[in-house]
């Protein structure tokens, strides 16, 4: 009896024996599902819920008539990120689904028939650039080397610091580089590149970060080294493979899964998380964790334990929101690669129209992907899946006559860009933009790509990964640490699931 209780004092006073936790994780996208496998696989007891009828958030599928759709991302890029996160449980990507490189990775049309399409490797898009301009390819050789060595100091140490404090970003690397952070991406591009074509194709990668090249620090250059060092790949049957993957994962950890959950509140007692209202039922768990929309999950707590406002929010620059066509063809389209991009209009005037002055851009640029190109399983045979992208200002007034009036403005674009008719061929179009987003991620104002990695919404600028004003309270997902896109969100589930076993 006497030993009993002594082992029972021990356990109580000895600090370093885990306990294991009741948490809650709001949300099924790749952050929610990343923290979900970190937390698990430390012993905790983890529940997610999702309010919507399948998982993934914004990667959901779409199937209809044959065709399957990614409803969200479609681009895999740095791969490296994804194999780091499946190594952590002794895993690979391979273990779940099947990657294929695209070769080329992608084409960027200009005008008429007018496009340059970029290869799968780097020596062939050297040569590509040096017979557009002539001694840009040395150029970008070095702008690459630059790129691979911002891109190691990133993705190999940076991005997985939690954004505590200021003195994460304080290394003898960033030290030397810290003239990168004050200049910006459009003006390293245009004081080496003459040419629009190569400048405009230089520029793009840093729009998956969310902002302007103007307003984006010189140091996320590596975002080409991904593009063009790294490649572009497809999973098979789609981005939903990877959600799929991750689901299993989880699952093999003993992460418990519940849809159509939508949680209504985050219950505080006495200064701590102490559950969730999920469907008018009370939830007690240990730790709740958000991985929905940052701004949507604190409007669940009362006023008084929000840490930002509604001015905070407001004052943000956010990434752009979408207007998303997904379309079926009852043939095969003709001059286009898996990824199309469409910059035969004023790159500056649209970014302006999502930035600057927001409204609906009078000539806009937009994105297409056939996945079916690559992906036999996307669309029945002779038929041709399409996604449509337009980048748009959030917060503006999404109509169906607005939605009807830019697919008719982009499909005759693409008809004499491409020099073909396929309007004729449409089977169906299922479209998605402001008000869905809202309705079915809670998202501010309709984004679709979280707060944009500007200078000033870098690293521990961002919303914290752990509320300062609730216990047991923590974020994850693309509004907070490290930023937007697929893989920054595995690596912000990472970073959460640190912080909460560094801090229970």
């Amino acid at each position: 009896k006497s030993l009993f209780c002594l082992s029972f004092l021990l356990l109580l006073l000895n600090k370093n024996i885990p306990v294991n936790k009741k948490i809650a994780i709001i949300g099924s996208g790749f952050s929610a599902l990343s923290a979900a496998c970190y937390l698990a696989k430390a012993g905790n007891e983890v529940v997610i819920y999702e309010k919507n009828a399948t998982i993934g958030g914004r990667a959901r599928q779409l199937k209809k008539e044959g065709f399957t759709f990614d409803i969200g991302p479609t681009w895999y890029w740095m791969p490296d990120v994804f194999e780091r996160f499946f190594s952590d449980f002794d895993k690979k990507p391979s273990d779940y689904y099947e990657l294929i490189k695209l070769s080329p990775a992608y084409q960027v049309y200009f005008g008429h028939l007018d496009f340059v399409t970029i290869a799968d490797n780097l020596p062939e898009i050297v040569a590509t650039f040096e017979s557009i301009e002539k001694g840009s390819g040395k150029q970008l050789q070095q702008f690459m080397a630059e790129a691979k060595s911002n891109y190691d100091i990133a993705i190999k140490d940076l991005v997985y610091r939690p954004g505590e404090s200021p003195l994460e970003l304080i290394t003898i690397e960033t030290a030397m580089k810290v003239n990168q952070f004050f200049s910006n991406i459009k003006k390293d591009v245009r004081k080496r590149f003459k040419n629009t074509k190569l400048v405009q194709i230089l520029e793009f990668p840093v729009l998956f970060l969310g902002a302007k090249p103007s307003d984006t620090p010189s140091f996320y250059n590596f975002m080409n080294f991904a593009d063009f060092g790294l490649g572009t790949w497809h999973p098979k049957n789609g981005m939903y493979s990877v959600v799929l993957a991750m689901e299993t994962l989880a699952r093999e950890l003993g992460v418990k899964i519940e849809t159509n959950a939508n949680v209504e509140k985050i219950d505080v007692t006495n200064g701590r998380a102490s559950g969730i209202l999920v469907n008018n039922k009370i939830v007690t768990v240990d730790i709740v964790l958000s991985g929905a929309d940052y701004h949507h999950s604190e409007t669940l707590l009362d006023k008084n334990y929000r840490q930002y406002s509604e001015n905070y929010w407001e004052k943000k620059t956010f990434a752009p929101s979408s207007l998303l066509f997904y379309v079926g063809f009852d043939k095969k389209i003709e001059n286009v690669e898996h990824h199309s991009l469409f910059f035969d209009v004023d790159f500056d005037v649209h970014a302006e129209a999502i930035y600057d002055n927001p409204k609906w851009p009078e000539d806009p640029l937009f994105y297409a992907s056939f996945p079916s190109k690559t992906d036999a399983n996307a669309a029945p045979e002779g038929k041709e899946a399409g996604i449509f992208l337009i980048p748009l200002a959030p917060g503006l007034e999404d109509t169906e006559e607005l939605r009807e009036r830019y697919f008719e403005k982009i499909m005759t674009r693409f008809e004499q860009l491409t020099n073909q008719d396929v309007k004729k061929n449409i089977i169906f179009k299922n479209s998605f933009c402001v008000n869905d987003f809202v309705k079915d991620y809670n998202s501010y104002k309709g984004n679709a790509y979280g707060m944009a990695n500007t200078l000033f919404q870098t690293a521990f600028l961002r919303p914290k990964l752990k509320s300062k004003k609730v216990a047991n309270l923590y974020f994850t997902g693309q509004l907070t640490v490290p930023g937007p896109g697929v893989p920054p969100a595995l690596i912000s589930g990472k970073l959460v699931s640190d912080l909460i076993e560094k801090y229970q």
